[in-house]
C-alpha cells in the first residue's frame, strides 16, 4: 500500500517528528563548522601578521644599508654657473668656486664649394689626429688616428661628411650653407672637450685618383698648411676652488673636491655646499619605529583578551606568534658589537626606548644629536662595522625567516591548512552518516505509518461487524 506522505495513514505527526530528529542529527555538524571558522580566522590573522612583518622587514633592511649613512646633500648658490652632485665619499663643507673658462671642443671649417651633392672632389685618404697644440706646434696624443678613404662612391662634400661620421673617429662632420657664391662648407667638431682634443687633418693620395681638391679643402696643420679655419679653439675649463686653481678637460669636473661633481655651465661665481644627509637617516629610523609599532599593535590585537566581554583574540596563546615575539625580543635585548671610542651598542643611545605596552618610543632630539655628532656610531649600531650586521640587518633577516618555506609563520599556516582539509573530510563523512540515519528513520516511519493504516482499517471493519451483529440481535 503506497503512502504519499508520512503520517497520513496513521494520522500521527510523523513529519514533524522526523524534522526534529534531523535537526538533532545536524547539530553534530556544528562543532565542525565552528572549528572551520576558527581555522579560517586564524589563517586571516596569520596573513595580517605576515603583512606587518613584511613592512617591518623592509624598514629594518633600509636601516641596515651602509650607504644610508654616507649619503650627502649638495647645493649650488648659482645654478646658472654650475650644478653639483655628490656621492658617499663627499666631505661636508662649503667651497667657493670661480669659473673663468669653460672647456670647449675644437671646430674647423673648410673653404666653400658651389655644390655639396653632385660635385666630385677627387679621391684621397683623410687622416685625423688628436693631440695638443701649443705655440702653433701640434703634439699627437695617445688616441689612434682615424683614416677615412674617399673614392668614387663618396667623393662629394656630403659623401665626405657621411664617411667621416660613419668612421666613429671621435669627430662629427656637418655641412653649413653661408648663402654666398660658394656656400657649402664642411665643419669638423671634436666630440671631446679640452686642450688635448685639438685636431690635425692631413690629406694624401689613396692611389686611386687626384687628392688635390680635397687637400686644398680640408688640410689643417697648426704648424703648416691651414686650408681649414679654426673657429673654436680646444681649451680646458679653468676655475678656482677656495682660491686653488683647477683645470679640467671637461665641464664635468670630478677631481676638484673629493666626492663632488661640478657641472660647469658658464663663467661666474658660486658657493657649493655639501652636508651630511641626516634627514634621510632620521626618516629611516622613524620608519623603522613606525613599522615595529604597527607589527606590535597587530600582534597585541590578535592575542588580546577582554576581561569584561570575555572576547579573545584569534591568536591568543598561539605558539607561532609567541615564538616570533620572543625571537624579536632576543635581538633587541642583545647589545651590538662595536669598535671605537664613540661606539653605540643599544637602541636607547639613539633615542629608541620601549614603553610598557611593548611599543617603541623615539626621542628625535636625541637621535638627531647622535646623527650629527656620531654618525659612524649610529651606522655601526644599525649596519654593523661590516655593513652586513647591526640591528637593521639582523632584524631584517629574522623577520624574513619567519616567512621562509620552513619559517615559523609558514609552518603554522600550513598546519592550519592541513587541519582545514581534514575537517572537510570529517564534515563530508558526518553528513553522509546523518543522511544514512535519516533514511533509516524515514523507512521505519513509513513502516509504522503502513502498519497503523492497516490496524485502523481492521478496527473499522470489526466495528462495522459488531454493529451489524448488534442490529441483528435487536431485531429478534
Amino acid at each position: 500500500m503506497a503512502i504519499s506522505s508520512i503520517g497520513i495513514g496513521s494520522k500521527l505527526d510523523l513529519g514533524t517528528l522526523l524534522k526534529n530528529l534531523e535537526d538533532a542529527e545536524n547539530k553534530k555538524l556544528e562543532p565542525l563548522v565552528n572549528q572551520q571558522t576558527v581555522h579560517t580566522n586564524k589563517l586571516s590573522a596569520y596573513s595580517l601578521l605576515q603583512g606587518a612583518l613584511a613592512s617591518f622587514q623592509s624598514a629594518a633592511a633600509a636601516l641596515g644599508k651602509a650607504s644610508l649613512y654616507s649619503s650627502t646633500t649638495t647645493s649650488s648658490s648659482n645654478k646658472d654657473v654650475l650644478t653639483v652632485s655628490g656621492d658617499k665619499t663627499a666631505t661636508a663643507g662649503n667651497y667657493a668656486v670661480n669659473v673663468t673658462q669653460l672647456a670647449t671642443s675644437q671646430t674647423l671649417v673648410s673653404k666653400g664649394v658651389v655644390d655639396s651633392k653632385g660635385m666630385p672632389l677627387g679621391s684621397a685618404k683623410i687622416k685625423i689626429e688628436f693631440g695638443t697644440t701649443e705655440a702653433g706646434v701640434f703634439t699627437p696624443g695617445s688616441a689612434k688616428a682615424a683614416e677615412i678613404n674617399i673614392n668614387g662612391t663618396n667623393n662629394t662634400l656630403q659623401g665626405i661628411r657621411d664617411a667621416i661620421n660613419a668612421s666613429n673617429s671621435g669627430v662629427t662632420a656637418s655641412i653649413v650653407n653661408d648663402g654666398g657664391s660658394t656656400p657649402y662648407h664642411i665643419v669638423l667638431t671634436s666630440n671631446t672637450t679640452g686642450a688635448k682634443s685639438s685636431m690635425r687633418v692631413s690629406v694624401e693620395s689613396n692611389g686611386v685618383g687626384d687628392p688635390s681638391m680635397i687637400s686644398d679643402l680640408m688640410t689643417y696643420d697648426p704648424a703648416g698648411t691651414k686650408s681649414m679655419t679654426e673657429n673654436i679653439k680646444a681649451v680646458d675649463a679653468k676655475l678656482t676652488v677656495n682660491g686653488l686653481a683647477v683645470t679640467s678637460s671637461s665641464n664635468t669636473v670630478q677631481d676638484a673636491v673629493p666626492g663632488l661633481t661640478l657641472n660647469l655651465l658658464k663663467t661666474g661665481d658660486s658657493t657649493v655646499t655639501a652636508a651630511t644627509d641626516t634627514g634621510a637617516m632620521s626618516t629611516a629610523v622613524q620608519n623603522f619605529v613606525t613599522a615595529y609599532n604597527t607589527l606590535q599593535s597587530t600582534a597585541a590585537k590578535l592575542a588580546s583578551f577582554d576581561k569584561n566581554t570575555k572576547a579573545a583574540g584569534v591568536l591568543l596563546g598561539d605558539g607561532a606568534l609567541r615564538s616570533i615575539q620572543n625571537q624579536l625580543a632576543g635581538v633587541f635585548n642583545k647589545p651590538q658589537d662595536a669598535s671605537g671610542d664613540k661606539s653605540l651598542v643599544n637602541l636607547t643611545q639613539v633615542g629608541i626606548t620601549f614603553k610598557s605596552d611593548g611599543s617603541m618610543a623615539l626621542d628625535t632630539d636625541k637621535l638627531n644629536k647622535a646623527l650629527t655628532s656620531n654618525r659612524t656610531g649610529v651606522a655601526q649600531l644599525f649596519s654593523g662595522t661590516d655593513g652586513k650586521s647591526g640591528y637593521g640587518n639582523q632584524l631584517s633577516a629574522l623577520a624574513k625567516s619567519f616567512n621562509d618555506p620552513k619559517g615559523t609563520l609558514t609552518t603554522a599556516s600550513e598546519g592550519v591548512q592541513t587541519n582545514m582539509k581534514n575537517l572537510v573530510t570529517t564534515y563530508t563523512k558526518a553528513q553522509a552518516d546523518i543522511g544514512a540515519t535519516m533514511a533509516r528513520y524515514r523507512a521505519q516511519f513509513e513502516q509504522l505509518d503502513l502498519m497503523m493504516t492497516r490496524l485502523n482499517s481492521t478496527s473499522s471493519y470489526l466495528t462495522q461487524q459488531f454493529a451489524a451483529m448488534n442490529n441483528s440481535s435487536n431485531s429478534k
